[in-house]
């Protein structure tokens, strides 16, 4: 904070407690304003095309939320069996496609959950039930570096792509 006071950043803390994911961005919601938003984990590098810009290209009005997911043949370093699958054009749970960190989000539905600590997870699963939860894959390479190995992993990632 004290790096940052010369700035026009503005932080927020998460005390006593840690928020989760949507607890977090509820409290963040004063900062942010009333439209949809974009979240991206930090714990994630990417070779390819923009995901931000493949994100803001594919939104459609009447989504309450688009997320980046990664086919799991191009996901590097990630341990775990997926989030997503879509059969048919309908999005469910299941080992598949693997939730990327990136989103854009509407966040509504956020006020409608009484815990000050909550995961987005339970907000996408109200939006699934309503259809309104979207996915795109990514066409390129994603390393989780969310674990110390990642890092070796993603430099021989980026490496390749140079």
């Amino acid at each position: 904070e004290k790096h940052l006071a010369a700035t026009q950043v503005q932080t927020l803390r998460e005390e006593p407690d840690i928020l989760d994911t949507g607890g977090g961005l509820r409290n963040a919601l004063p900062l942010l304003g009333d439209g949809p938003v974009w979240t991206m984990n930090s714990d994630a590098v990417w070779a390819g095309p923009n995901p931000l810009a493949m994100l803001k290209d594919a939104w459609r009005d009447g989504m309450e939320a688009l997320l980046l997911c990664i086919p799991p043949a191009q996901a590097i370093g990630h341990k775990g069996q997926g989030d997503f699958v879509s059969e048919g054009g309908a999005v469910s749970r299941g080992p598949g496609l693997i939730y990327s960190g990136a989103q854009i989000l509407r966040t509504d539905g956020l006020r409608d959950f009484p815990e000050d600590s909550f995961s987005l997870n339970l907000l996408w699963n109200d939006m699934l039930k309503r259809g309104t939860l979207h996915f795109i894959p990514y066409p390129g390479q994603w390393c989780d570096v969310g674990h110390p190995e990642g890092i070796t992993l993603a430099e021989e990632m980026l490496a390749r792509h140079v």
